[in-house]
């Protein structure tokens, strides 16, 4: 019976091979974009799950409380409390105080930069390492100790080389021994690293990490796996505010599983993530998927007319209604077969270039049996859902009047297929509309005043004699003609860095618990960075003669009460002798903390160069290499333009404008393909009324318009419904952000336009060809 109905159904489509081609390629585009959203959210929910230990170890974030509200910060725990919570709480068996550094490491004339932690040993049990060379047990025996990835090892020692053992200099002034070599860690581990060295060694000469009012550490604990989480982390919570007194500060735990996809916070209290994201693009994939279905129901539900004789026939030959259903299902799903095939040549194609969209090296592997699996389900999906109502309304045909030649109520099914068309429509103008607000908004955030000039301005990480050679580095930099300022920072411009609290200043009220991020710089650096100085003057090239001052920011100079804050003091022993314009950094769309500058720039982090405009990109970076080289030998060039750190910070918003535009693109052209058979099988059921209006003269362009008018009836009508549903997404959307655009009816306008010139073009390609067809033919008795 099921081969019988097999042999039917292959007959059917090659029959009809021309709507055949059109639901098969339909459907493959859906189940394309589908599985290419699957392989993302698959990586996406993937993170971290090689870690053995992912639903025990957590990390230690702490809520703090300014100004009455709650804010949560990482990298933010003090050095004592990983000892403390392994001494403390009962259910804590492990701990470890990191911090993240980037050292250089030279092996003869190798010298490469590489990004890792300093820890303590529960770390490496934490996260499970597996070692090439050497073991967890003897990682840290010594405290100059390090262990390295294989990838590192690789790098500095060769293919076949060994490197435990050897003594590697590290930052040029000091030796460490490898103890161990260690498997690379995935490219889906939220924290990734390629070096581990003793926390000790880090701590040497650093009392300050041993204050608890020190908040400069990552924390990582693990818990004992029959404990109670919500018990352990409710002690975890008192415990700073008992060491420290303070009410306003606490610490938590974080969960290794909502690391990657669940580590936004507002109000102290988890809101989301990436997790938002997962679930939008996988509800998109399935919205993609149905509009392909669609195609099929629209165009199997058209034709019933060619259908209705062999129905009738069928029946009275003594097929049942179960047996049509289920050979007309038997279709849909051979259908979604051949849709399936097509779908995996599509992937193999168009794969590199998605992952070259969203930065990942996804691949999609028939050898992967989760990856067949979910191809068949997508495949199955799209065979019942596009196939059960054809079924039901084609086998519901009485043979009694469909062999008579009765006419039959089309109105039901009419109604339901003009409905179908403009809910395709409807979605894909939602897409249209989402991708142009995405855009503006993105373009309106980047456009933003940021208080200083980005353009040209290069960010170099300071390393060895960098600090102490910075006046002949300046110098002989601006010399080259190519160069116009340098100057030095201990934070990133765009980063939050470091801030403090408990202040008081002259004409502030209630400063203790107002967070004010600092900045120790050298003299030039606001001419570097092209930040303006509204009130007083900058720093003097001399530090000592500004040792007692300091230059406030406009917000800061705000909390200073009314009046000017020139001469104004900050702790009684710093005079105020500028302000300068507020600038943007670390949130984006919000507004920054007040900043603190000091004329001091011994513990600089970063050297800023301002290339002079007009500049030749490579002859400025050469200009800065070249005298680099000179004063620091040692270290290779490394550098980052700030515009490019700058774009970089809308990651996640320019993945989802990108692949807006992806999706509203399939879903136009799913929505054409069923449009432009819909179009075919409608001239081809009106040729006789075609054929008689152009014998009694009627021009083509109006018969074009006569086929035309009721589908695009139809587009209206999808703009109409889609206008107020992209307005309420989009102002969700919107509402997530603090600095944003207000949506304007242009974007409505430009995706309604787009809309209709599609389904007209679309629509006009068969009504042309059945206008311009031959009377005779179309007239001729059957």
């Amino acid at each position: 019976m099921f081969k019988n109905y097999i042999k039917i159904a292959w007959r059917n489509l090659w029959k009809n091979k021309g709507y055949s081609l059109l639901n098969i390629f339909g459907l493959a585009i859906g189940i394309t974009c589908a599985a290419m959203i699957l392989l993302w959210v698959e990586d996406e929910v993937s993170f971290d799950s090689n870690f053995s230990k992912q639903d025990v170890v957590y990390y230690v974030p702490t809520n703090q409380q300014y100004d009455g509200e709650w804010r949560t910060f990482f990298q933010a725990t003090p050095g004592p409390l990983a000892q403390v919570l392994k001494d403390e709480v009962p259910g804590v068996i492990g701990a470890a105080r990191t911090k993240g550094e980037d050292l250089m490491f030279q092996v003869d004339d190798k010298s490469i930069s590489k990004q890792g932690r300093y820890a303590d040993p529960d770390f490496l049990n934490m996260f499970s390492l597996s070692f090439v060379e050497g073991s967890l047990e003897t990682a840290f025996k010594d405290v100059d100790a390090i262990i390295i990835s294989q990838k590192t090892a690789t790098q500095l020692y060769g293919e076949n080389g060994s490197a435990i053992g050897k003594v590697i200099k590290v930052n040029n002034d000091t030796n460490y021994t490898i103890s161990g070599v260690f498997e690379d860690l995935p490219n889906n581990a939220t924290y990734n690293f390629d070096w581990v060295a003793p926390f000790e060694r880090y701590a040497v000469g650093k009392d300050w990490m041993l204050e608890y009012g020190s908040l400069f550490s990552d924390t990582f604990v693990e818990l004992s796996p029959e404990t109670d989480f919500n018990s352990v982390n409710d002690k975890v919570k008192k415990i700073l505010p008992q060491k420290t007194e303070d009410a306003e500060v606490y610490a938590f735990l974080h969960s290794m599983k909502d690391w990657h996809l669940r580590s936004t916070f507002e109000g102290g209290k988890k809101v989301g993530g990436q997790i938002i994201y997962v679930r939008l693009f996988s509800l998109i994939a399935i919205i993609i998927l149905l509009i392909a279905c669609v195609n099929f129901m629209n165009l199997a539900t058209a034709r019933s007319e060619k259908r209705a004789n062999e129905v009738g026939v069928r029946k009275v030959l003594g097929s049942g209604r179960k047996g049509l259903i289920s050979q007309f299902m038997a279709e849909a799903v051979i259908t979604a077969a051949f849709s399936a095939v097509l779908s995996v040549v599509l992937l193999k194609l168009l794969i590199p270039k998605f992952n070259l969209l969203i930065d990942k090296q996804l691949d999609f592997s028939l050898v992967n049996p989760v990856h067949i699996l979910t191809l068949l389900g997508i495949m199955l999906f799209c065979g019942l859902i596009a196939g059960w109502y054809p079924a039901f309304y084609l086998s519901s045909f009485k043979p009694v009047e469909v062999l008579k030649g009765a006419p039959r109520a089309k109105g039901s099914a009419s109604l339901i297929r003009k409905g179908l068309v403009a809910t395709q429509f409807v979605v894909s103008i939602v897409f249209i509309i989402s991708t142009i607000i995405v855009y503006q908004q993105v373009q309106h955030v980047k456009g933003r005043d940021l208080g200083y000039d980005k353009e040209n301005l290069v960010k170099i990480p300071v390393k060895g004699d960098m600090i102490k050679n910075f006046n002949p580095i300046e110098q002989e930099m601006i010399a080259s003609g190519m160069i116009e300022s340098v100057g030095l920072n201990n934070s990133d411009i765009l980063s939050g860095g470091n801030n403090t609290s408990g202040l008081e200043w002259q004409g502030g009220v209630d400063t203790e618990n107002v967070l004010v991020s600092t900045r120790y710089i050298s003299s030039n650096f606001f001419d570097t960075a092209g930040m303006k100085i509204l009130e007083g003057r900058g720093f003097s090239t001399n530090p000592a003669q500004d040792s007692t001052n300091l230059i406030v920011s406009e917000s800061f100079a705000k909390l200073m009460g009314t009046g000017s804050a020139i001469g104004k003091t900050i702790e009684n022993d710093y005079a105020v002798i500028g302000v300068v314009k507020d600038y943007l950094y670390d949130d984006m769309y919000g507004s920054s903390d007040p900043v603190i500058f000091f004329n001091y720039h011994g513990e600089a982090r970063f050297l800023y160069v301002k290339a002079k405009a007009g500049m030749a990109t490579t002859t400025a970076l050469s200009a800065m290499e070249t005298v680099l080289k000179k004063y620091n030998p040692a270290f290779p060039f490394e550098y980052e333009f700030v515009d490019d750190a700058y774009n970089a910070k809308f990651t996640s918003e320019k993945l989802i404008g990108s692949l807006s535009q992806i999706f509203a693109l399939l879903a136009i052209l799913i929505s054409c393909l069923g449009l432009f058979g819909l179009s075919a099988f409608t001239a081809d059921q009106r040729r006789k009324e075609i054929g008689v209006r152009k014998v009694l003269g009627s021009s083509i362009s109006s018969i074009v318009g006569l086929l035309s008018k009721d589908f695009m009836k139809l587009v209206l009508i999808a703009i109409l419904i889609a206008s107020p549903i992209a307005w309420l997404l989009m102002q969700n959307w919107l509402e997530g952000y603090a600095y944003r655009i207000s949506i304007n009816a242009w974007a409505f306008v430009i995706a309604g336009t787009i809309a209709i010139a599609i389904a007209l073009l679309t629509i006009s390609f068969q009504a042309l060809k059945a206008a311009k067809a031959n009377p005779v033919k179309s007239l001729r008795t059957e």
